[in-house]
């Protein structure tokens, strides 16, 4: 399945799972379906026969809260059951309302923001320690920039050289209740990035190619990060731009609709 296929069935299966749990965080989920299926569609090395293979890529997803998109990208690909997404959400199942490390191919398990790339940067020295080629990958909201940990930690990585490290920041300018401007201003936030030695790349976060050329490639001697321009609930037009898709969750009628945007959606 190629990438942009996978993004469509990304989102068809986020929907009908936040609708069936009554949950949470579509649009969030929506945000970062392009990212997820450009890295789980050909970017990353693994082996979903075995989901601690040694020679495995770490992908970490900090914003924990848009798990279903992980979720359904983790079905697509074999790590888990078709099946196993009607579960989400209910009690005693493992796919919980923020991300599980108890999920076949989850690494880490995140909820509480700013401790993902944290957990990523510990991934990528470890890997530098012991000689090996895998590389890391975190994805953050934008929201989770206001915290200091995730900057401390971005210090630490560009001191030790993590150049097998690639934050990626889903940038689609809306935290919980307002947009990130007003919340706390993240601008100028290439320049400052730059300024704490990474390597800074800026794409259109819904855009394949330039995602797939993005994420291919490392820096000497710097980790990377992306900023991925985004749009919040993206390819559902009355959920994108839209802050009260954060907690909303979609009617049947809504669910409906949504479906139907997406399947006739050429992206």
């Amino acid at each position: 399945m190629n990438s942009i296929d996978l993004a469509k069935r990304i989102r068809q299966s986020s929907l009908e799972m936040v609708h069936r749990a009554k949950a949470s965080h579509i649009g969030s989920a929506l945000s970062i379906a392009d990212i997820v299926a450009v890295l789980y569609g050909g970017v990353m090395n693994f082996d979903y026969c075995d989901a601690d293979a040694p020679h495995r890529d770490r992908f970490i997803l900090s914003k924990g809260h848009a798990c279903v998109a992980v979720y359904a990208a983790l079905a697509e690909v074999g790590f888990i059951t078709h099946d196993s997404l009607k579960t989400y959400g209910q009690d005693e199942s493992w796919l919980m309302n923020h991300i599980s490390h108890k999920v076949d191919g989850v690494e880490f398990s995140t909820g509480a923001l700013g401790h993902g790339l944290s957990f990523g940067v510990g991934k990528a020295l470890s890997a530098q320690l012991l000689a090996k080629e895998w590389r890391t990958f975190v994805l953050l909201s934008d929201g989770e920039m206001d915290e200091g940990s995730n900057w401390e930690a971005l210090m630490f990585a560009a001191h030790h050289k993590l150049e097998h490290l690639t934050a990626i920041i889903d940038y689609n300018k809306l935290q919980s209740l307002q947009s990130v401007a007003q919340t706390l201003n993240l601008e100028p936030l290439a320049e400052k990035l730059s300024a704490f030695g990474c390597s800074v790349v800026t794409v259109d976060g819904h855009d394949h190619a330039e995602l797939s050329r993005a994420l291919a490639v490392t820096a000497k001697g710097k980790p990377t990060v992306v900023i991925a321009n985004t749009v919040k609930g993206k390819g559902v037009s009355f959920m994108q731009d839209q802050v009260a898709w954060h907690y909303k969750s979609p009617s049947k009628e809504e669910l409906h609709q949504a479906l139907i945007e997406i399947e006739a959606s050429n992206a």
